[in-house]
């Protein structure tokens, strides 16, 4: 069937918490068309460079296809009722606190329900955490201290009516871009609209802003006290609204004992902001990772929600707080009770009445009174032995969480370890005693959650492959096999989601904000059509907006501001570790790149780890340009990652992404140097702000590395990544091989080959290119130092008939090198960019777009387009 004659199925995109709705095509051979859904109101049509690509990622090269055990291949009955036996006899023998779950904000909410029920319910523990504990449980814990509940009061369209758009540790550019098209559309439609970025790093997001705030890493909880000092100062706090809070006094008496400068920012750049935010009713303050991932990230999002609440400014069309996520579905986790220490639909597990009525309602034979292990709080139970049995679904804690190489070696050493996922091919899923094939995107139907509260159904459209099964099954199945068929009977996610929804009138009944008891009475029908729907969705109507009427889900009824102080970071600089790391996300890739490194488009933009360095610290460290940079931990962990000189960061910091893995570069798994110390109320790992000693990597070699075929990397560094044309790497190591044709022909699986090659043994120079026919299917490149060669051109030639001159290293003469990647929906490479703002004078990111058509789909390199036009135009102002 022709993809463009398919039946069109509408779902949801499997990344951010953005939740953008996408059109699927499947063309009947295993391939898939995605674009974006113009009626879906998160992104009204919109893609970004990941979601466009989503198409590209459905391969099943690497698919785990039938259970296996021990590394053998097993019956799903055999696998399960292993699975069951060994959870069973765990818990008769050490109780059921020795076993725990880790899921993740990849599952779907009808997944995430039963994994909850199976765990808290019936098994009886409260040890179910998820890898969301790692993006937004300061948010929930900021909004319960708030707000009485863990609601998101602010919505997209206040993105779209703003005066002020505040982006507080977001690089929304990169890692929400379709948000921040919509800012950026707005800030067109209203050139009166300001935009501030408060970040340590100058980001793709600071392009075009009109203030950027390089705070010292940590110090939010400063800047905003200093900001409700100048609320209180100016008689802005809104008397009316002050009558629906509590502790505003307390709030105001700490942030004015705090110091703004403790920030590190310009005290005119300070007054500018306070005077911006204060001065503007229609104030949109959006916050993330830079916020949440913090030893004080709860007193972060509390010092936010103090200033809106001081004013009044929340829960009307154009203004309030807005906490966007890192995943599909984390929104859907925490509806679902899928934190340690919640219970589902916003019931608190430490309340008897809610437990009580959880209980009641699955006719539960157990319940817990107290949560459960946090996300490391749960794998340091599992180094200690205290977890015997230990079940991950869909996520990668031996590469995502701090202290990473600890966790690995916990799960390699724990008696009794199931992992289900999509792919074997995980630095997890290696270390797992059973494995189970789960469904993936596009394979399995049910619903998520995002950041602003919108329900939107996620669809198969495509077969599950070999024997793999939905989640929601698989875990039904297990309960079953453990002793409670009734409960777990479900017929399909439909009667999961009516039962959710059912148990969301309990929690409406006591007051709670949750609800969606207006959809419990789907069919399967209406299911299966249920469009975009925001909730709350109760049996008398959908409510709108939260908090301006003052009311809040407190004891008492009423917002509670908190007497927050700035705290630094747990980790103190020293002598020995005088540098502060931070890490994130690029804006090509996912996660652990198990979704994204499938894309050849989408690894062409970054193809190797990096590590962001300040041109004085890189001075100091005697670092040139592209040398190995090795980080260590106080720990006496290390990473080793390709240092990238720039005065994005500020001195004696430095950021790395956290994206690589054992499969695609294990010596740059940058977790293993994060401290795992953890926010005392949320239990949020502090990502952005450990400390690590910085020294070059004196290599005796570099190679580079590209080929037709799978690479086999044997290296102190190594970094693969897929080109449209097989593979690519980046090697390096302190030793060298006797036989470079033989480690070649290893690296290469080259076998027999014709092999032309130039070698200067003395400089330790080699060049290598194979040929079967007059087909090239490999070539390396050696020397004692990085090489320059034109690597993206380079990585297009194996398949091809290219002859000896590909030794060169260069594009011929004569020949466009379209330099790496920028905008990779339509592949347009810096090289060619720079020539048509250089050559051709084309200095607006749209007359680039007219010419290129960069920049013209998803957006996200508009910024880089405009970096690029902004330093020609710095050049010929100097010359």
């Amino acid at each position: 069937m022709d993809g463009l004659d398919a039946p069109v199925t509408r779902s949801t995109c499997p990344y951010c918490g953005v939740g953008c709705g996408v059109l699927l095509r499947a063309d009947g051979a295993g391939g898939l068309g995605v674009t974006g859904d113009p009626d879906h109101p998160a992104n009204q049509g919109r893609l970004c460079s990941k979601g466009s690509a989503l198409g590209e990622t459905v391969g099943l090269d690497d698919r785990l296809l039938v259970p296996q055990v021990g590394g053998q291949d097993w019956s799903w009955d055999s696998a399960l009722d292993l699975v069951a036996t060994r959870l069973r006899a765990t818990i008769a023998a050490h109780g059921p606190d020795s076993v725990a779950f880790y899921v993740s904000g990849q599952l779907l909410t009808e997944d995430y329900y039963v994994a909850n029920k199976l765990m808290k319910g019936f098994i009886g523990s409260a040890n179910i955490d998820t890898n969301s504990r790692l993006c937004m449980a300061s948010t929930v814990a900021g909004h319960k201290r708030a707000f009485g509940t863990d609601t998101v009061p602010g919505t997209y369209e206040d993105l779209d009516q703003a005066d002020l758009i505040v982006l507080v540790g977001s690089n929304m550019a990169w890692c929400h871009p379709v948000l921040f098209q919509r800012v950026q559309a707005a800030r067109a439609t209203n050139p009166d609209l300001k935009l501030v970025v408060v970040d340590p790093r100058r980001t793709a997001s600071c392009v075009g802003a009109d203030l950027h705030l390089p705070l010292r890493s940590g110090t939010d909880v400063a800047l905003f006290n200093g900001l409700l000092a100048q609320i209180d100062q100016r008689g802005l706090i809104d008397p009316g609204f002050a009558a629906h809070l509590e502790g505003l006094e307390d709030a105001v008496a700490a942030a004015c004992a705090d110091d703004p400068s403790v920030t590190g920012l310009d005290p005119a750049d300070l007054a500018a902001f306070y005077e911006m935010w204060c001065s503007t009713q229609k104030v949109v303050t959006v916050f993330s990772q830079g916020v949440n991932q913090s030893t004080s990230g709860t007193d972060k999002v509390g010092s936010i929600l103090n200033c809106h609440l001081a004013t009044g400014r929340i829960g009307q069309p154009g203004l309030g707080p807005l906490s966007v996520t890192g995943q599909p579905n984390a929104m859907g986790g925490r509806e679902v009770g899928g934190l340690a220490n919640m219970l589902a639909c916003h019931m608190n597990l430490e309340n008897s009445g809610h437990r009580q009525a959880v209980r009641s309602f699955w006719d539960a034979p157990a319940m817990p009174d107290a949560p459960g292990l946090k996300a490391v709080e749960m794998f340091q139970g599992v180094a200690s032995g205290k977890i015997k049995a230990l079940w991950v679904i869909h996520t990668n804690p031996a590469v995502s969480l701090p202290d990473a190489g600890a966790v690995a070696d916990a799960i390699a050493a724990c008696p009794f370890t199931i992992v289900s996922d999509i792919t074997a091919h995980t630095d997890t899923a290696r270390l797992a005693d059973v494995l189970l094939p789960a469904t993936a995107w596009a394979e399995k139907s049910g619903t998520v959650t995002n950041s602003d509260r919108t329900i939107s159904r996620q669809r198969a459209v495509l077969p599950a492959p070999g024997e793999a099964k939905d989640d929601w099954h698989i875990l039904a199945e297990v309960g079953q096999r453990m002793g409670w068929p009734a409960a777990f009977d479900y017929a399909g996610p439909s009667e999961i989601f009516r039962e959710h929804a059912a148990l969301s009138a309990i929690a409406a009944g006591f007051g709670l904000d949750f609800d969606i008891s207006g959809l419990m009475n789907l069919s399967d029908l209406d299911y299966d059509r249920l469009s975009p729907t925001r909730w709350p969705v109760s049996k008398t109507g959908a409510r709108a907006r939260f908090f301006a009427d003052g009311q809040f889900y407190t004891p008492s009824g009423k917002g509670r501001l908190q007497a927050v102080r700035y705290r630094p970071p747990a980790a103190k600089t020293a002598p020995r570790f005088p540098y502060r790391l931070n890490t994130g996300r690029v804006r090509d890739q996912w996660h652990t790149m198990t979704r994204t490194a499938k894309s050849p488009r989408l690894s062409a933009h970054l193809a190797e780890p990096y590590l962001e360095i300040h041109p004085q610290d890189a001075r100091d460290l005697n670092l040139a340009p592209a040398a190995l940079v090795q980080v260590t931990a106080p720990s006496g962990r290390t990473s080793l990652l390709r240092a990238l000189i720039t005065d994005a960061v500020r001195p004696g910091e430095v950021f790395a992404p956290m994206h690589w893995t054992g499969e695609t570069a294990p010596c740059a798994r940058i977790d293993t140097v994060v401290a795992a110390a953890t926010d005392p109320i949320s239990g949020q790992p502090e990502s952005k702000a450990s400390v690590v000693a910085l020294s070059p990597y004196r290599a005796r070699w570099y190679g580079f590395v590209v080929s037709a075929g799978a690479l086999s990397p044997k290296a102190a560094y190594w970094a693969r990544m897929r080109t449209t044309a097989g593979w690519r790497a980046e090697l390096a190591d302190q030793t060298a091989p006797q036989d470079w044709e033989g480690y070649f022909r290893d690296l290469t699986g080259l076998g027999k080959a014709h092999i032309q090659s130039v070698s200067d043994r003395a400089r330790t120079q080699h060049r290598f290119a194979a040929f079967e026919g007059d087909r090239l299917v490999a070539a390396l490149f050696v020397a004692p130092e990085p090489i320059a060669l034109t690597r993206d051109y380079l990585a297009g030639l194996p398949g091809t008939q290219a002859g000896a001159e590909v030794l060169s290293g260069q594009a011929p003469v004569g020949r466009v090198d379209p330099g790496p990647v920028v905008c990779s929906c339509f592949g347009v490479g810096i090289n060619t960019l720079v020539t048509a703002i250089e050559g051709d004078g084309l200095l607006s990111v749209e007359a680039v777009g007219a010419a290129l058509q960069a920049g013209t789909n998803c957006g996200s390199c508009r910024s880089e387009i405009a970096q690029l036009i902004e330093r020609h135009q710095v050049r010929e102002a100097a010359e």
